[in-house]
């Protein structure tokens, strides 16, 4: 099959680092980038010996593209899924697909009904350690696995301006361990009990966000999961999960560069490079995410992290921020019938 030429929506942080692999990755030929920024999009083009469009727009019209990469702002992922959708292009889009239930149903609608290739990016679970205990767990070698523990600590908090746009911190930040979960386990949640503290910057108050939370969740099998985040971790960026099993215990994200100091006499001290952010720690999951996404394109596999799963996520994140309102558990079905989908 002849070699793709792909679009690339959005020429910020995450676009610029797609840009750069998606020319190192098997099976693309040309890349086109656009943005809402005509000048950004041109100064990406330019640096990578790609192509700048004029617009967005121009990828679904006269671009004769194979597939589209979604890398723009939040609030314009759903719209951009669905003209790729009546276009009836593939795309891979970073999460999420929209920060509401409703915008994210009519997205994935649009896209079941056209027949698309629909992949969100969860990243973690093209992660070299979060695949190996997915095999491990599921081969049986930590037996009965009764409690998992899920870590998302951010070395600083975001602009202030982000904070209205993101979703708040279930929605954008944890979305990723609630999808790791499901991922790992195949199991699904049945109720949440979510709690969070705002005592950080005045911005996170002001618009009804909080910095800290930690949310406990109970599987359908009875598995405990306790989720924790915050946006003040000051030791560096630390993603870890522990699974705790009958038999055996494994933790992904404990190497080298894990921001974490053991007080133990012999134990060890401080990383001397910690990891400072998530495109350091997962650009080797970020790579493969979008190698997945060409080989699916070209029809050589499924999509390993097909549109829905960005739903079921959601879910789980709008029963957290329910439960922590309310202080009360939450089922994710709650939500779901609140929002029409169920």
């Amino acid at each position: 099959m002849r070699n793709l030429r792909i679009a690339l929506l959005g020429a910020g942080r995450i676009g610029s680092f797609h840009a750069a692999t998606l020319t190192r990755t098997t099976g693309v030929g040309d890349l086109l980038i656009a943005d809402a920024d005509p000048a950004r999009a041109a100064a990406l083009a330019a640096r990578i010996q790609a192509k700048a469009l004029d617009s967005p727009e121009e990828a679904f019209t006269t671009a004769d593209v194979d597939a589209v990469v979604i890398a723009t702002a939040t609030a314009a992922h759903a719209d951009l899924i669905t003209r790729a959708a009546r276009a009836g292009l593939p795309a891979f889009c970073e999460k999420p697909i929209a920060v509401d239930l409703p915008g994210t149903a009519r997205a994935l609608a649009e896209a079941e009904r056209a027949g698309t290739l629909l992949q969100i990016g969860f990243q973690r679970r093209f992660d070299a350690g979060y695949r190996a205990a997915r095999e491990a767990l599921r081969a049986g070698r930590l037996g009965r696995v009764h409690t998992i523990r899920a870590v998302t600590s951010d070395p600083a908090p975001p602009p202030a301006e982000f904070l209205p746009l993101s979703g708040g911190l279930f929605r954008d930040c944890m979305v990723h361990d609630f999808d790791t979960v499901r991922w790992l386990t195949g199991r699904e949640v049945t109720e949440v009990y979510a709690r969070g503290s705002d005592a950080g910057a005045p911005a996170f108050r002001e618009h009804g966000d909080v910095d800290t939370a930690c949310a406990l969740l109970t599987l359908d099998d009875g598995t405990l999961v306790s989720a924790t985040a915050t946006r003040y971790n000051g030791a560096g960026y630390d993603v870890r999960t522990e699974l705790c099993g009958d038999r055996d215990q494994w933790a992904v994200g404990l190497d080298a560069r894990t921001p974490l100091t053991s007080a133990e006499p012999a134990g060890p001290g401080a990383p001397e490079r910690p990891w400072p952010g998530f495109l350091e720690r997962f650009e080797s999951a970020y790579r493969a995410e979008l190698d997945a996404f060409v080989r699916a394109v070209r029809g050589a596999l499924d999509s390993p992290c097909p549109g829905r799963e960005g739903l079921n996520a959601l879910l789980i994140a709008e029963a957290c921020e329910l439960s922590r309102r309310e202080n009360r558990p939450v089922g994710p079905a709650e939500p779901a019938v609140a929002a029409g989908l169920g």
